[in-house]
C-alpha cells in the first residue's frame, strides 16, 4: 500500500510538472505559432476545386507573416488562440510525460544495466505522444480555426468563431461530439513523430552524455539534450503539422466531412502534387523557432521543479 501510494504521488507530480512548464513555455513561443499556421495554410489547392482562384502566397517567411499581421490585424492577434493552447497542453503535456515516464519505467523496462534503449524510447515516445494528443484533439481543433479568423476577417468572409465556448458549441452544433475529432488522425500522426523527436530524442542524449562524457546532470546536461530534442521534433513533425493544420482548417458539410480531402493521405498527395515536396515543410522555420526555445525552456523548468521536490532526475 505504501508502494501504490508514492508511486501515486510521484506519478501526480510528473503530470503537475509537465503542465506548468508547458503552460510557461507555450504562453511566450504562440506569436510562433500563429504565424506557421498561417502559413501552412496559404497555398493550399481546395479553391480550385470549387471554381476558384488559386491566390498567390501573401506571405514569405515568417518575419513577413509576423509583421503582417501585425500591421493588418494588430500585434495581440499573434496570440489568438492562445486560451484553447493552453487548454491542450494541460491535457496533452502532463498525459504525454505521465504515460512516457510509466512505459519506461514499469511497461517497456530498462535493460540491465539500467540503459533504456533507443528501439523502446521510439515506442513508448510515440505512444505517450499519439494518446496524449488522441485526448486533446478538440482544443487543437479550436485553436486553429482561431488562428485562422484574421484572415477570413480580412479576405471578406463572415468569421466562423467568436470565442472558444462559441468554437466548441458551433462544432458540436454541426457535427456531434465526432466533430470535435475531426483531423485527429494527422493530429495523432503529428504527435507521434513530434514525440519521437522530442522524448525520445532528450531521453537518448541526456543520457548517453551522462554515460560516455564528463559533463554532470546539471542545466547543462539537460540544456544540450533539449536543444537536439528541439531541431529532431521540428524536422520530424513539419511535415505532419502541414497536413493536420490543413485538414482541420477545411470547410465542412452538414454531416462534419470535409470538402477540400477526404483524409490525411488525400491532404498528403493533393500537397505534394500541387506544391512539390517543400511543401510540407512550409513552416519550418517558425516551427523550429518556436520548438527550439520550447524544448530548452520546457526541459530545464522540468529538471528545475523535479528537482526542488526531491524528485530523481527525468
Amino acid at each position: 500500500m505504501a508502494w501504490e501510494s508514492e508511486n501515486t504521488c510521484y506519478a501526480s507530480c510528473t503530470r503537475e510538472f509537465a503542465v506548468a512548464s508547458s503552460i510557461k513555455v507555450h504562453s511566450v513561443s504562440m506569436c510562433s505559432k500563429c504565424c506557421r499556421t498561417r502559413l501552412q495554410i496559404q497555398g493550399e489547392g481546395g479553391s480550385r476545386q470549387h471554381g476558384g482562384s488559386v491566390q498567390p502566397p501573401k506571405y514569405r517567411g515568417m518575419l513577413s507573416t509576423a509583421m503582417g499581421i501585425v500591421r493588418e490585424e494588430g500585434p495581440l492577434k499573434l496570440w489568438r488562440g492562445v486560451t484553447p493552447a493552453i487548454y491542450r497542453h494541460i491535457v496533452y503535456s502532463g498525459g504525454r510525460m505521465l504515460a512516457y515516464e510509466q512505459l519506461r519505467e514499469s511497461v517497456l523496462g530498462r535493460s540491465e544495466d539500467g540503459i533504456f534503449p533507443v528501439w523502446k524510447a521510439v515506442i513508448g515516445s510515440m505512444i505517450s505522444g499519439a494518446l496524449g494528443q488522441f485526448i486533446a484533439s478538440p482544443t487543437d481543433l479550436v485553436k486553429v480555426q482561431m488562428q485562422m479568423e484574421g484572415r477570413r476577417r480580412l479576405e471578406g468572409k463572415p468569421p466562423r468563431v467568436h470565442g472558444v465556448y462559441h468554437a466548441f458549441t458551433k462544432i458540436i452544433a454541426q457535427g456531434g461530439i465526432r466533430g470535435l475529432w475531426a483531423g485527429w488522425v494527422p493530429n495523432v500522426q503529428r504527435a507521434a513523430l513530434v514525440n519521437l523527436g522530442d522524448l525520445m530524442t532528450y531521453d537518448t542524449v541526456k543520457h548517453f552524455l551522462l554515460r560516455n562524457t564528463s559533463v554532470p546532470d546539471n542545466s547543462i546536461c539537460h540544456g544540450l539534450a533539449s536543444i537536439c530534442s528541439g531541431l529532431v521534433a521540428a524536422i520530424m513533425g513539419t511535415p505532419a503539422d502541414v497536413v493536420k493544420t490543413r485538414v482541420m482548417n477545411q470547410p465542412r458539410d452538414s454531416n462534419g466531412r470535409g470538402l477540400l480531402y477526404k483524409s490525411s493521405t488525400d491532404c498528403l498527395v493533393q500537397s505534394m502534387r500541387r506544391e512539390g515536396f517543400f511543401s510540407l515543410y512550409k513552416g519550418f522555420l517558425p516551427t523550429w523557432f518556436r520548438m527550439a526555445p520550447w524544448s530548452l525552456t520546457f526541459w530545464l523548468t522540468f529538471e528545475q521543479m523535479r528537482r526542488a521536490m526531491g524528485i530523481s532526475s527525468f
